[in-house]
């Protein structure tokens, strides 16, 4: 189950979603159309990432308190993904070894996109 957060939350897959998707809806076809091999899975360094990941997450969030006419009162909360990003890339370095990929593909994958998947990595507004 770790294994399986790590994966796609990894540049990697944000990739392969970029290329294959229409960027809109995350659909069960476009989870299950990303290759992985059972060895993947298994695996207790992208198991335990998944779960640092979790974790950083968490601890990176906050709460978006809101008192709407309609609704009442709502929470939200927000993650700040940008600042697991060191995380993140510490994923793609696991997967690229299962994929096999050259240093250059590495460090493709993981500036994939960057500016825009990570946009506001420089702020630390909470709203």
């Amino acid at each position: 189950m770790k294994s399986t957060i790590a994966l796609l939350s990894s540049n990697l897959f944000w990739w392969w979603y970029t290329v294959t998707s229409n960027l809109r809806d995350l659909n069960p076809s476009d989870i299950q159309g990303f290759p992985v091999s059972d060895t993947l899975l298994t695996d207790q360094k992208l198991s335990a990432l998944g779960d640092k990941y979790i974790e950083d997450l968490k601890r990176n969030s906050f709460m978006l308190i809101r008192q709407q006419k309609q609704t009442g009162k709502t929470e939200t909360q927000c993650f700040r993904i940008q600042k697991s990003k060191p995380i993140i890339d510490e994923i793609d370095r696991v997967l690229a070894q299962h994929y096999g990929f050259t240093d250059e593909e590495l460090d493709f994958i993981i500036n994939y996109d960057i500016k825009y998947r990570m946009g506001g990595a420089d702020s630390d507004e909470e709203a």
